[in-house]
């Protein structure tokens, strides 16, 4: 993959940032971040650049901790349901087995009658 650089605008300063990923993805992340960080300043006057960069980043260490704790939990109970299944197929096939064993008993038993 190549590398390209990406000029980005945050809260009135300018970054240049190096990146595998499109240009188009890396200006939405930072367009999500100017929005976010401005948010928390104007809802308090006080909050710097600084302090508004570190509460955002937490809030989205927060999100992403969540949300991979969340996947975990899905790909948990996608694994039970995927045992579960292979364990009913098994069932069912042992089933049909015995189908088909108790079949031909009735069979070779209405034979002899």
């Amino acid at each position: 993959m190549s590398v390209t650089k990406v000029k980005l605008s945050i809260c009135g300063s300018n970054y240049v940032v190096s990146t595998t990923d499109a240009e188009e993805y890396v200006n939405k992340l930072a367009e999500r971040l100017d929005e976010d960080m401005s948010e928390l300043m104007a809802q308090n006057a006080s909050a710097s650049v600084t302090a508004s960069a570190i509460i955002t980043a937490l809030s989205y260490l927060d999100e992403l901790n969540k949300n991979a704790s969340s996947a975990e939990n899905m790909r948990a109970q996608m694994k039970e349901y995927l045992e579960d299944a292979a364990k009913a197929r098994m069932e069912a096939e042992e089933a049909r087995r015995e189908v088909e064993k108790l079949q031909v008993e009735l069979a070779r038993l209405k034979e002899h009658h």
